[in-house]
């Protein structure tokens, strides 16, 4: 009946809506180590919960950073995130304080080592890669500073 096509109709959207997570985000470019990177913007509460959960990848040079609206001991876990991760956490003069690797859908908590106010998420071994190391600084740009409401 029509009923029932309508509700698979509206399951369905809801599946592929659920996969693709909350939309194209803002991208910034930033320089990390020695190369630059383009940069995904997580800056509500929405986005940087989702963050890269459900892609099967990212492409070389890119990553995602997170912007909080304040400076705190920050941790991260894997859910539902299909591929290994560096995550660089960073200070609000963007200090890197600590640099980690997270494998893919592991729930274990990884810490920041100091208070932080970003994260960049890249692909695992990108951080070494380019040469970024805990105490570098990264200039945020301004696009990617404050988070938004």
């Amino acid at each position: 009946s029509a009923a029932i096509l309508i509700f698979i109709s509206l399951h369905a959207g809801c599946e592929s809506s659920d996969q693709a997570g909350p939309g194209p985000l803002p991208t910034t470019n930033i320089k990390l180590g020695n190369t630059n990177f383009l940069i995904e913007v997580a800056n509500t509460d929405a986005t940087r919960e989702f963050g890269l959960m459900k892609r099967d990848s990212m492409p070389t040079h890119h990553g995602m950073i997170f912007v909080f609206p304040d400076e705190k001991p920050r941790a991260f876990w894997m859910k539902n995130t299909r591929f290994s991760l560096d995550i660089a956490f960073i200070d609000h003069n963007g200090q890197v304080v600590s640099i980690k690797q997270m494998r893919a859908y592991d729930l274990t908590s990884v810490p920041s080592d100091a208070p932080a106010k970003y994260a960049i998420e890249l692909t695992v071994g990108a951080a070494q890669a380019v040469g970024l190391k805990t105490g570098d600084h990264v200039d945020i740009p301004p696009d990617a500073r404050e988070p938004k409401n």
